[in-house]
């Protein structure tokens, strides 16, 4: 079935499967068993997309200048949790 194939996708890949999967779900041609099956295979792959970013995101650090002038390593962080960038319109 489709669940071993999904880890070996590329994450654009699975995204784009994801999509189309909510595309056929809005159609109202499927019968319930369908509909079933692939609402399971799209809630699969939008764990693996999730899980992909949760380790992008920690993977991403920043060197960062210390006081001392030795180098460290800072997690990244992107701003958009607090939503204060400045760019927002009111």
């Amino acid at each position: 079935m489709e669940n071993r194939s999904v880890p070996a996708l590329k994450y654009e890949e699975a995204l784009k499967r994801l999509e189309k999967l909510v595309a056929e779900l809005d159609r109202s041609e499927l019968d319930l068993e369908a509909r079933l099956k692939k609402f399971e295979e799209g809630t699969r792959l939008a764990r693996v997309l999730l899980k992909r970013l949760d380790q992008a995101k920690k993977k991403v650090e920043m060197l960062v200048k210390t006081h001392v002038g030795d180098t460290a390593l800072a997690p990244f962080e992107d701003g958009t949790s607090d939503g204060d960038d400045g760019d927002a319109a009111a």
